[in-house]
């Protein structure tokens, strides 16, 4: 029996870095929504692991020990034939390998595999809320995780294909204690009620990862140009950026004025949940 898992892109609608701990690992508190498309996985046991990498965005991605989706298999025990349909740009601060690994412990899980306790957050801080794959807040180094109430999202994603390696960001960090959230996030009737809150919010990793790609700063300004926009800002460590918007028709427009504009570039609709 083939057993199919969806590996959706994840999007940080916030990251505050408030600290780091004496092991050199960073403590963080984001919000953390998921969009509607995503890497695809295929599963079949065997008697050997094995995994092919087929998709728009296939070329590089090691099909060996070195991908998660192989750790979090081999963490699991588990053994058979696996297929990576690769729909996310890699290195993009949207959590595809993360993402990917954590479709696969869950499509274990729901065949009744026992998942060790502590090999989502072994294979990355990301794992453990791609494994919830709904709005959560995540704080301390990725292990805490808990849902939240917030409005369906539209917006455009967009990724000048460059990747930015998350150790150089976090190493051009100049401040590394800033101030988290507020515990209690207030209700949100609308998009909009949201945006104007989230305004208030930062990623504290955009400027050291601008630093280290100056292009974000130009995706950045070309999502704010759009009519419409609500919101504006970088996802995870970058590259890739998002922008809020009031309807589904905004954000389909603005992403197909976008890929005019920048063919190069990968633009994105899509509804976060």
């Amino acid at each position: 029996m083939t057993v199919e898992a969806f590996a959706p892109a994840k999007i940080n609608l916030s990251l505050h870095v408030t600290g780091r701990r004496a092991d050199g690992y960073h403590l963080l508190d984001s919000l953390v929504m998921f969009a509607d498309f995503g890497d695809r996985l295929q599963l079949k046991a065997g008697p050997e692991l094995s995994l092919s990498v087929s998709g728009p965005f296939s070329e590089g991605v090691p099909c060996d020990v070195r991908n998660l989706v192989w750790q979090a298999a081999a963490g699991a025990g588990w053994t058979g034939r696996m297929s990576l349909e690769k729909h996310l740009p890699h290195g993009a601060g949207i959590g595809g390998g993360s993402s990917d690994a954590a479709a696969l412990l869950s499509a274990l899980a729901g065949q009744g595999a026992a998942i060790p306790g502590g090999l989502p957050l072994q294979l990355g801080a990301d794992v453990p809320v791609c494994m919830a794959a709904q709005a959560s807040r995540m704080g301390g180094i990725g292990e805490q995780v808990s849902a939240v109430t917030l409005p369906r999202l539209h917006a455009v994603l967009v990724n000048p294909r460059v990747t930015v390696p998350t150790p150089q960001v976090f190493k051009a960090l100049s401040v590394r204690e800033n101030a988290p959230m507020p515990s209690d996030l207030p209700s949100f009737a609308t998009a909009g009620d949201f945006a104007l809150w989230a305004a208030q919010q930062r990623n504290d990793l955009e400027a050291p990862a601008i630093a280290c790609q100056p292009v974000i700063a130009d995706v950045l300004g070309v999502l704010a140009a759009q009519p419409g926009g609500l919101l504006t800002r970088m996802s995870g460590s970058g590259a890739t950026c998002f922008a809020i918007f009031g309807s589904n028709a905004g954000a389909v427009a603005a992403a197909r004025a976008i890929a005019t504009a920048r063919p190069g570039w990968w633009v994105k609709p899509a509804t976060l949940s």
